[in-house]
């Protein structure tokens, strides 16, 4: 079996891999550190699953994802993260992924997320199921953030983080012009004005 291992940090990506190692012992286990990298290993070489951070530099790992299922529909990837099912389960979910879990799981979850994706099924929790059957039957009420598209989302994060136009712009390999069109589109589906009413709002909503 073969796994590739996406995080920013090496002492996770260990972690993971001695955790998964020790349920599959002759499993082949690669590890990279940011999203380009995983974005290129997932599309040249065989995997059996992907496990990614859902937060590491370069491209968003949500466009990363549906890059993958584009090219690979069949790879299963799981996104680990250290933000709570509610701000992002349903957003990587519909994105493609095959499961989402927090890092502050136990590890036996983590197994048995694997396990479950690797029969060709979904690792779903219960409170990520009812947040979908409510996605689907209430369509008002959304939350400022979901109305926002995958890359208006990661741009968003990026303002509130305090980055400039110009260092989102490098950082995602488009143009300042473009990134000024994405804060537009944001502060007007979010109804705001500056980007320190995004910070304040990502603070309260645990979006960074």
């Amino acid at each position: 079996m073969r796994i590739l291992i996406a995080d920013d940090h090496a002492i996770v990506r260990r972690g993971l891999s001695e955790i998964l190692l020790e349920e599959y012992p002759s499993a082949f286990v690669e590890e990279v550190g940011d999203a380009d990298t995983l974005l290129n290993r997932a599309l040249t070489d065989h995997w059996d699953i992907v496990i990614s951070d859902l937060m590491m530099p370069g491209r968003s790992v949500l466009e990363v994802l549906q890059q993958i299922k584009q090219h690979a529909a069949q790879l299963p990837v799981l996104i680990l993260s250290i933000f709570p099912e509610e701000q992002y389960a349903t957003r990587v979910l519909k994105a493609g992924a095959s499961g989402y879990i927090n890092k502050d799981a136990a590890p036996t979850e983590l197994v048995k997320a694997v396990r479950r994706i690797l029969q060709g099924r979904k690792y779903i929790t219960p409170n990520i199921a009812e947040m979908l059957a409510s996605d689907l039957t209430l369509t008002t009420d959304k939350a400022p953030h979901e109305l926002l598209s995958d890359r208006e989302f990661h741009v968003m994060k990026l303002l509130a983080e305090g980055k400039t136009i110009t260092d989102i712009a490098e950082m995602l390999s488009l143009s300042p012009t473009t990134i000024s069109t994405y804060r537009a589109r944001i502060m007007e589906k979010m109804r705001m004005k500056a980007n320190t009413e995004l910070a304040r709002y990502a603070l309260e909503k645990r979006l960074i």
